[in-house]
């Protein structure tokens, strides 16, 4: 029997208004916290009304949910961009510098969110999901590097996935602790770092060796009288 009465939804300006509404939470949430901001808050934010809300999102935590998931599929697209690059471990630093050093609504949701699951069961669950997924991808990354000759072959992908974590979460913290935080000497030794802890051993001899130079004019012996 034909349903000549149901509406039928448009999936492309169905997941143009999810992208809406998730743009509209993130605000929210960057502004107000994941605590403090409400599903009334993210539907005056997007302008549209709680009942036209749930056609989208069940609750808050699905909204959440879905943010999550829009960052770690544009971070599987940035690992396999940064495996293509002529330097892995300078690609690598340069998305550090832009994503985590530079851009503030990461540092703010990554300390929050963290904040958030120190108290929220509920919301612990979603960041250990999350990391999981995560440390998945670095994981992957790195060996794709090992195997392509980019990466020291002799580290446990795994633990230095974590590493890399804790790194990058730690450089979203930097600038909140610091506001004056001369961010281009950062960069420079986090450049150093990453060179140090990840070229392969011929590589890193190479990338740390001083530079010897040359002068106009050679030296001239000193004959002893």
């Amino acid at each position: 029997m034909e349903m000549s009465g149901l509406r039928k939804v448009d999936p492309v300006k169905h997941e143009q208004k999810r992208g809406e509404i998730l743009g509209a939470a993130i605000r929210c949430f960057i502004r107000d916290g994941f605590r403090g901001a409400s599903t009334t808050d993210i539907c005056t934010e997007a302008g549209i009304s709680p009942g036209h809300l749930y056609h989208y999102f069940p609750s808050k935590v699905a909204i959440i949910e879905a943010m999550i998931d829009l960052g770690l599929a544009r971070s599987a697209e940035k690992f396999e961009k940064i495996l293509t690059a002529p330097d892995v471990i300078e690609a690598l630093l340069v998305d550090i510098e832009e994503t985590s050093l530079r851009f503030r609504p990461a540092q703010i949701l990554n300390l929050d969110g963290l904040a958030e699951a120190a108290r929220n069961p509920e919301f612990a669950e979603i960041i250990e999901r999350h990391t999981r997924a995560v440390r998945r991808m670095w994981s992957d990354f790195l060996r794709q590097a090992q195997d392509r000759g980019r990466v020291d072959p002799g580290l446990d992908p795994d633990a230095t996935a974590n590493i890399l974590i804790a790194l990058v979460d730690g450089s979203r913290a930097m600038p909140i602790r610091d506001p004056k935080l001369d961010i281009k000497q950062s960069v420079e030794h986090l450049r150093t770092m990453l060179v140090r802890f990840l070229n392969p051993p011929d590589a890193q001899s190479a990338a740390i060796k001083p530079r010897i130079q040359k002068t106009g004019r050679p030296l001239k012996l000193v004959r002893k009288r």
